[in-house]
């Protein structure tokens, strides 16, 4: 270990970052099992789609409305093909697959907020 490091306890700072990690992972299950329980109209689905691409609430890139939409209502994988808020997300997050890095980055991190304040739990 570095000279800095003299007092440094590896066992505790993982255990305090590991505690931190779980107390985080409460919150997050609890809007993921909201969202897949949040059951979405197709009219509703299509807004939403709408508000994040066209009335630029989200900027996210336009381009990819298009491909959010197939991927939603034609989804080709089985555990996403209801009809939910998380399967809206979903559609959302495959279609940043398509974007560089930087900018897939971002816009991921700008969706739970957008869908957030557009449906709230």
């Amino acid at each position: 270990m570095a000279k800095h490091s003299k007092n440094f306890l590896l066992e505790d700072s993982l255990a305090v970052g590991l505690d931190r990690i779980q107390r985080n992972f409460g919150p997050l299950k609890q809007q993921v099992d909201h969202w897949q329980s949040t059951q979405l109209s197709d009219s509703s689905a299509k807004l939403l789609i709408y508000q994040a691409f066209i009335e630029e609430e989200a900027a996210f890139p336009k381009h990819l409305a298009r491909r959010v939409h197939d991927l939603y209502f034609q989804s080709i994988h089985e555990e996403f093909q209801a009809r939910t808020m998380w399967s809206l997300s979903n559609a959302f997050t495959s279609a940043f697959k398509e974007l560089d890095p930087i900018p897939q980055y971002r816009a991921t991190a700008r969706l739970a907020g957008f869908l957030q304040a557009v449906h709230p739990s």
